[in-house]
């Protein structure tokens, strides 16, 4: 193998002895070799981050798309790792009832998400802003016997079910190793360089990934690792980004280009599939934006026409925006409004064709903004 990206270390003695993988440090030695193409995607994914950010900062209810988006993001990158859970199931009025592990998942991740955007305010990126977002996605879930908050401290690897430390596909680095691995990683995440961002952001998460320092979330800490990286560097506003669904829709190979790097040495390929997953994740992004935007402003123009009976209507219906299935007790308490001036409310946004009355056994009715869903599931079934 070529030892640009690291080399194997020979572990224990006799039938038990295997290698774990020891990473070089970045930047990689020799450097990046930026090819035409290279150089093309740096180019169209930094400009279609321009755009993004650009009809964001435009958008008056831009807080509405972004606590959407982090739910979908939440949601993709936890189905990555075999979450069985849909959108509907995290938009449920009744989510605090469900004891559904697959979608505590989902809702410790939106909880790390939003607690690692405000410790930046306070912490650089490093290990111990790692740990401290690690607790709130293990905590009470699935995995929470395995040290949430805490770098694992016995060996780990990756393999098909069954397989050991000698047969795994791979390895990562012992104990001593990763310690080292990982104060190498802080020390590149917070130095200044003639590195683009994004390329940086690039090679940040497939190190992370490859020293894999978690009994368990490797995966979602490091898509996460990502977007914090990135809005930390001013290269993104806020969370209108979701990588996890280009690399959703590409799993076998998003996980077969980081070996190649392990095996091969090959940054480039890596740097590559990564930059297509930005660019056409941010494409993505822009083109959900914008329908949702339509949409929100033709529902406007509909209940406008409703004259005096328009102001209730359009709090119930800016709620809605955020909230895409409600039922009306749950909206009252929410709005402060009375029941019978959100049943109101509601029943005109059935009328108008906005909201559509789920079909349900449950004693309270439930309501969803089907228009607005159709647009969010996108990817996620």
């Amino acid at each position: 193998m070529n030892d640009r990206s690291g080399k194997y270390i020979s572990n224990l003695y006799g039938k038990l002895e295997y290698k774990s993988f020891k990473p070089s440090s970045l930047p990689p030695k020799p450097g990046i070799i930026y090819d035409t193409y290279l150089v093309e995607l740096i180019s169209e994914a930094n400009r279609q981050i321009g755009v993004l950010n650009g009809i964001s900062k435009k958008i008056p209810n831009i807080d509405l798309f972004i606590a959407l988006y982090v739910r979908k993001e939440a949601l993709l990158s936890s189905q990555i790792e075999g979450t069985q859970a849909t959108l509907d199931d995290i938009l449920n009025p009744y989510l605090d009832d469900n004891k559904n592990q697959d979608i505590g998942d989902v809702i410790n991740y939106i909880y790390a998400a939003k607690y690692g955007k405000e410790m930046m305010e306070e912490l650089p990126i490093s290990s111990i802003l790692l740990k401290e977002i690690h607790q709130k996605l293990m905590k009470n879930i699935r995995g929470s016997e395995k040290k949430p908050g805490e770098f694992r401290n016995t060996q780990n690897w990756i393999g098909h079910g069954g397989s050991t430390l000698q047969t795994a596909t791979f390895v990562p680095p012992n104990i001593e190793d990763m310690t080292d691995a990982l104060a190498e990683l802080d020390i590149f995440i917070n130095t200044d360089d003639n590195l683009d961002p994004l390329v940086k952001a690039a090679l940040i998460h497939y190190q992370f990934e490859t020293i894999h320092p978690f009994l368990d979330g490797n995966g979602r800490i490091g898509r996460l690792l990502i977007l914090l990286f990135l809005m930390n560097n001013k290269i993104l506003n806020s969370e209108v980004l979701y990588i996890s669904y280009f690399l959703k829709n590409n799993q076998v190979e998003y996980y077969d280009r980081l070996m190649e790097v392990r095996q091969k040495g090959n940054y480039e390929q890596w740097l590559k599939f990564f930059l297509l997953a930005i660019r056409e994740s941010s494409t993505d992004a822009i083109e959900t934006i914008e329908r949702m935007q339509l949409l929100h402003d033709m529902n406007s123009d509909y209940i406008k026409v409703l004259g005096r009976k328009s102001k209730t209507v359009m709090t119930v219906f800016n709620y809605v925006e955020s909230n895409p299935i409600i039922d009306i007790g749950k909206t009252s308490k929410e709005l402060n409004l009375s029941y019978n001036a959100v049943a109101g409310a509601v029943s005109e946004l059935v009328n108008l064709g906005i909201l559509v009355q789920e079909k349900t056994n449950k004693r309270n009715r439930v309501f969803s903004y089907e228009d607005l869903l159709d647009i969010l599931r996108k990817d996620t079934l």
